[in-house]
């Protein structure tokens, strides 16, 4: 179901592990990663995810405020976002 789908937006100076430390998260919480894209323009990391939640112990929030916090510890910004809203965004 699409309420149970999330999307996750990291960027910022790119480094060592950041993939490993929000991997790492989504483990903990429970979230499963679908799709994964990144890429790297000229040293600036940018990393889009599609995940499920489905299966997740925690609420949409704790999970959103979990991965904020992952992102400040590796010096990143990340948007969590539900796929149903970036989707209705998207669709005028």
């Amino acid at each position: 179901m699409s309420k149970d789908k999330i999307l996750i937006t990291i960027s910022g100076l790119d480094k060592v592990g950041i993939v490993a430390g929000i991997s790492q998260s989504l483990a903990k919480l429970g979230v499963n990663i679908e799709d994964i894209k990144q890429t790297i323009m000229q040293d600036h990391f940018v990393m889009m995810m599609l995940c499920d939640i489905s299966k997740s112990q925690n609420s949409f929030k704790t999970i959103k405020e979990e991965l904020i916090e992952s992102g400040e510890t590796l010096g990143m910004e990340v948007w969590v976002q539900r796929k149903e809203i970036f989707d209705k965004m998207h669709t005028i």
